[in-house]
């Protein structure tokens, strides 16, 4: 395979981290988004998915070998999220077609194929943990199941290849993320410190205790440029975590630990970061003035209803990567030195004081 890349959603956490592989790795890198960041080695695409005339225009001089695709777009149901982002990943590979380029499409989703969707999340009867690739779906309507379909047509129709990859909440940078819990605990362990506040575990005693996992960016990066590259991964779906276990009950005072702050004991009750935080816009501005920050925006850097829904989870959420591991996958990445990593960042690039 040469190596020319569309990474689809490139401003976002995973796209962004795929992106920075890619140029490293030698390839050209074509990044979309609706608007690029300017990020270095990429060559900037703006197009909005949901416009198929606009989305085949901006794709016109384009000549992928890969694409990666890892962005979707948040609706307001299960029905919208379906029939928009089924329609994104459409005009996209439809887009794509007359150029006649691509020989393999690599496809984000995550760990709701085996927990439903956000109306339906952790809720019901679900495959006992932990989560392996031969599950299969739920019986329900999924935007990631529509997702799949599309490219599943496209690759019958036109030829290429396909990897479908499953990540744990994801870790990573990226500003104006729909979904971001590590940035969002860095803004609140900010803004705890700053007022004197409780460093308090938002989310439940099932998360608390039990074990879990997590995805950092540039793990899942590895893995899609891996599947992309290696002929046995072809045509497959992966689970993709960083190949550590934790306790949120650990992890917790680690990351109190690098902001300086002391965590609260934990009394067995859910008290959501939607709530806790539902006040500190003004709070972050102040902070951003006074320590001259890029982003004054508290809504830019934190999703709390997303860390909420994760870590209020009422069951134990583990992921087996034994499928990727047999073929030859082994990379590895320490879940706490991933939040370690991007605190740092965050802070380097005055997004936290």
């Amino acid at each position: 395979m040469t190596k020319t890349a569309l990474v689809v959603g490139a401003s976002g956490i995973v796209g962004g981290a795929t992106s920075a592989l890619l140029v490293q790795q030698g390839w050209t890198v074509h990044g979309l988004s609706r608007k690029p960041t300017g990020q270095a080695g990429v060559l900037p695409i703006s197009a909005d998915l949901r416009d198929a005339a606009a989305t085949a225009s901006a794709l016109a001089n384009v000549r992928p070998d890969a694409v990666f695709i890892t962005t979707w777009l948040r609706q307001d149901s299960e029905a919208e999220n379906i029939r928009v982002n089924s329609a994104m990943v459409r005009n996209l590979l439809d887009g794509l077609r007359a150029g006649n380029s691509t020989r393999h499409v690599a496809l984000v989703t995550g760990l709701k194929h085996y927990l439903g969707p956000f109306e339906a999340y952790g809720k019901g009867v679900l495959p006992q943990t932990p989560f392996r690739e031969e599950q299969g779906r739920l019986d329900v309507e999924n935007f990631y199941y529509a997702q799949e379909d599309e490219v599943f047509a496209a690759a019958a129709r036109d030829g290429f290849t396909w990897s479908v990859h499953r990540p744990h909440t994801v870790i990573g940078k990226a500003v104006g993320n729909a979904m971001n819990m590590g940035t969002t605990l860095a803004a609140y362990a900010t803004l705890c410190r700053e007022m004197g506040r409780p460093f308090r575990f938002p989310g439940s005693a099932a998360q608390w205790d039990g074990l879990t996992d997590m995805t950092d960016a540039r793990q899942l990066a590895r893995q899609l440029l891996w599947a992309t590259e290696t002929a046995a991964a072809h045509d497959q779906a992966f689970n993709i975590v960083n190949g550590d276990v934790f306790r949120w009950s650990w992890m917790w005072g680690r990351i109190a630990e690098w902001f300086g702050v002391e965590p609260a004991p934990f009394n067995g009750t859910i008290q959501p970061l939607e709530q806790q935080m539902a006040d500190d816009a003004p709070i972050w501005r102040t902070i951003a003035e006074r320590e001259g920050l890029k982003e004054p925006d508290l809504s830019r850097l934190a999703s709390p209803w997303h860390t909420d829904a994760d870590l209020g989870r009422p069951i134990e959420v583990v992921t087996d990567m034994s499928k990727s591991r047999r073929l030859g996958f082994t990379a590895y990445q320490p879940t706490d030195d991933a939040f370690f990593d991007l605190f740092s960042e965050l802070r380097a690039d005055r997004l936290i004081p």
